[in-house]
């Protein structure tokens, strides 16, 4: 699998479940064994061996699963927030600073609209629209240059996830570079700039915004545009 990613893009990565569309992300932010290959970032290359490498380069992940892997549902949603990098609202005995805390998350929250009585508040208390906000309100709190956002928007409200989409819009129009996993087709076709598809472990090719379709997806999804492709290549060769 080769691909890049532009600043300012959104990069959407389409396949069947199994394709290897989260392991791709996870193995490029540090969260899993890369076997081979190389990260380039602005041209020169970067060595990424796990999650913390990936932040100081700029390079973030949010995972799927909210409740396991996304957030600490009993912290307070403060806490949640300066999570990925709590030296930044540290004083200098190296304690957290409650009001610098609760400062940070006030920014990020009202940046995102977040609907919660108090930043004090477990994110289990909340839906599963304003907990995908929090996540990504952490994500921020790192100023990334890179984020990899797996199912950003399952198991949330349509309010909320037309909400998400303006902000990971938004995200791109600052020059921050946007890779969205999704399973669901009608996403993936209005928020991505371009599509690259997986199948079994492999690429099987890349859709601009002009060529994305339900169809186009499920074809290199699915192998029959790959395998079509390799039998034409294989009459030719005859």
């Amino acid at each position: 699998i080769s691909f890049e990613l532009r600043a300012g893009e959104i990069l959407g990565i389409g396949g069947l479940i199994g394709a290897g569309r989260s392991e791709l992300s996870r193995a490029v932010c540090g969260l899993r064994p890369r076997k081979s290959g190389r990260i380039v970032l602005d041209g020169a290359p970067v060595s990424i061996r796990n999650f913390r490498e990936a932040l100081d380069a700029g390079l973030v992940y949010v995972s799927e699963d909210r409740k396991s892997e996304g957030l600490f549902l009993d912290l307070p949603i403060s806490a949640n927030i300066s999570a990925l990098r709590p030296a930044q609202v540290t004083n200098r005995l190296g304690l957290i600073d409650s009001a610098a805390e609760m400062a940070q998350a006030q920014e990020y929250t009202s940046r995102l609209r977040l609907r919660a009585g108090s930043l004090s508040d477990p994110p289990s208390t909340l839906s599963g629209g304003n907990q995908q906000k929090i996540a990504l309100a952490r994500m921020l709190s790192v100023a990334p240059r890179v984020v990899f956002l797996d199912e950003p928007t399952r198991g949330v409200d349509v309010g909320a996830k037309v909400e998400i989409h303006a902000i990971l819009r938004e995200l791109a129009s600052t020059g921050i570079g946007v890779v969205v996993i999704s399973s669901e087709l009608p996403e993936l076709i209005g928020l991505s700039d371009r599509v690259i598809v997986l199948h079994e472990g492999r690429l099987t090719g890349e859709l601009s915004a002009a060529e994305l379709s339900e169809e186009a997806i499920i074809a290199l999804a699915s192998g029959l545009e790959a395998q079509s492709t390799r039998a034409t290549q294989t009459e030719g060769a005859l």
